[in-house]
């Protein structure tokens, strides 16, 4: 009898490698994460191959690999582009970790990776349609449909977080330069420096952003608006996702999805921006927490597919 194919995941991070073997039931067989060598490609796509080995040597069992990663590989050259782990831009990187783990091995963008987690056993589960959206050091996206990821023609599809921010205030505009050589992007507004950045121009002292959700708890002005503020162009941002793709489900994902006042009466601010007479999709936070992204890179296969 054939034994159910093992799922091995890898989540490569700037600062952190994490590997995950998952059963045929998503149940979490072994785990194991090591520091990012960030500067040296071949360390990576070594510390990749090695977590993967220490893994099936625990498990006992050979399984299939996929990979997230940020940015994503050209379907021009083959080459990673746009990725903040930068000796990783210009290489073959899922062409280099089949060789290092003799087999074919998927790559695929992180954002992806993760919405596609949610939407197999996570918030978004049964969902046809499934838009998740990291709000943390960056803003990012994925989008699913019928269990698949949806990449592209040019495998950008879901980078929400590099369009301008709709309908900008006077206040906003033009908006802070963004590292896309952009201005105005959604990433400068709605992640963690943005809304450190929007409190420090209401209070006069810069706050992360747990700080600034515990001082909105606790009933501070400057907190409280600065949240609601950031509310406000969350719903523009996916409220531009709604006439687009009008998803299922929004699954919030990223440290920023962890601050439970900006669920408070979003949905009815989205839909007030959307071109829509009733707004029913739903806005949930995700069920996998940091675990998101390695799940999903084990999703990458699916089921009933081996790499041989």
């Amino acid at each position: 009898m054939t034994r159910d194919v093992i799922r091995i995941g890898v989540d490569l991070g700037g600062t952190k490698i994490e590997a995950i073997a998952l059963d045929a039931a998503g149940e979490t067989l072994a785990r194991r994460r090591v520091a990012t060598p960030a500067d040296d490609y071949e360390a990576i796509v070594e510390a990749v191959a090695t977590l993967v080995r220490d893994i099936e040597s625990n498990i006992g069992r050979r399984g299939v690999v996929g990979v997230g990663a940020p940015g994503a590989i050209s379907t021009h050259t083959g080459l990673v582009k746009n990725s903040n782990t930068a000796v990783v831009n210009g290489k073959p990187l899922d062409v280099d970790l089949a060789q290092a783990l003799r087999r074919p091995v998927r790559v695929a963008n992180d954002a992806n990776c993760f919405a596609l987690s949610e939407a197999i056993d996570g918030a978004g589960r049964g969902a046809s349609v499934v838009f998740g959206a990291i709000l943390g050091t960056g803003v990012g996206g994925g989008v699913i449909v019928n269990g698949k990821i949806l990449e592209g023609r040019n495998r950008v599809a879901g980078e929400w977080g590099h369009t301008p921010l709709p309908w900008m205030t006077a206040e906003e505009y033009p908006g802070s330069p963004c590292f896309c050589g952009h201005s105005g992007c959604i990433e400068t507004f709605l992640c963690g420096a943005g809304l450190s950045r929007d409190y420090e121009t209401r209070a006069g002292a810069r706050r992360p952003a747990s700080e600034i959700a515990a001082l909105a708890d606790s009933g501070d002005p400057a907190a409280r608006a600065s949240l609601d503020c950031y509310q406000d162009r969350l719903a523009r941002a996916l409220a531009v996702v709604v006439d687009l793709i009008d998803p299922d489900v929004i699954v919030l994902g990223g440290g920023l999805s962890n601050i439970s006042r900006i669920y408070e009466g979003l949905a009815a601010r989205v839909g007030e921006d959307a071109v829509t007479d009733a707004f029913d999709t739903k806005i949930l936070p995700n069920a996998h927490g940091d675990s998101g992204g390695v799940r999903g890179a084990a999703w990458l296969w699916g089921a009933g597919e081996t790499d041989q």
